[in-house]
């Protein structure tokens, strides 16, 4: 995402959801425990936009999204979403249903790591915010249900059908979609839906660690490998490597690479400044 804004200013507050940003960390929350955090049209609204703001800044080098309470993510509220869209005209559906897109492209366009801390429930529209993220941290508590089949829709929703093929591989992916039965966490681990499987109680923890870990790193060359990994999904073997080519030259022109001959040569830890 562009660095450059306009004359917006920064929000001071997030109605629907809790932004907290601490040593290049930032830690995002969703705020509706008595409702498993269902999501709202405000709270899509919320996380595309707080996604945007933080990649302009450039302040946050890892981001940790969280659900408060008994579960991740239940995933659009019944009421809130699914009852209000049936009395909305074609022009109205595409404009949510691109919405909640752009949050997903948000969460996989932002120059930064996003690690999903999952507990509970992560349903529906929670699922596929959880795919989306770079790292899901999950305890044994967590399961996973891509819902939308169940409600009569396409089990393609937000992007699910592009991405969970690419994590899980498309037999996994066929059956998750088409069915939408619950995968629990030594099933999500096993087909590489969990990236780390913490004590129960912990992936919060966990997330942070892991977070902290990679704010202290190279953030240019993480932003760089985050935006490979989401482009050369789609292409051909020599577009990939020419592209990685080019980033390579680019990266090598760079402060922290020279900052890692310059410690490695003084048998020193680098101190990584993200140029």
């Amino acid at each position: 995402m562009s660095p450059f804004t306009g004359s917006v200013t920064r929000t001071p507050d997030w109605q629907h959801l809790r932004c907290v940003i601490a040593d290049g960390v930032a830690t995002v929350t969703l705020t509706r425990p008595e409702k498993l955090n269902a999501l709202t049209f405000g709270a899509y609204a919320d996380l595309r936009d707080l996604l945007a703001e933080l990649s302009r800044e450039k302040s946050v080098r890892a981001l940790v999204l969280a659900g408060e309470g008994r579960g991740f993510c239940s995933g659009g509220d019944v009421d809130e979403i699914i009852g209000a869209t049936l009395a909305m005209d074609t022009s109205q559906l595409l404009d949510f249903n691109r919405m909640t897109g752009q949050v997903v492209r948000a969460v996989r366009e932002c120059p930064f790591p996003v690690i999903a801390a999952v507990h509970g429930v992560a349903a529906g529209a929670g699922a596929v915010l959880a795919l989306a993220a770079d790292f899901r941290v999950a305890d044994p508590t967590a399961r996973f249900s891509f819902l939308f089949t169940r409600v009569g829709l396409s089990g393609g929703d937000m992007g699910a059908a592009y991405l969970l093929p690419r994590v899980v591989g498309l037999g996994h992916a066929t059956r998750l979609l088409m069915l939408g039965e619950p995968v629990r966490a030594p099933e999500a681990e096993r087909i590489g839906l969990i990236s780390q499987l913490t004590d129960e109680g912990s992936a919060d923890e966990a997330a942070q660690t892991l977070a902290h870990r990679l704010s202290e790193g190279p953030a240019l060359a993480y932003a760089q490998t985050k935006a490979l990994l989401t482009a050369e999904l789609d292409m051909p073997l020599a577009a990939a490597v020419e592209l990685d080519a080019a980033t390579q030259a680019l990266l090598m022109n760079g402060e922290d690479y020279a900052e890692f001959h310059a410690a490695f040569t003084e048998k020193r830890p680098p101190k990584w400044q993200g140029r």
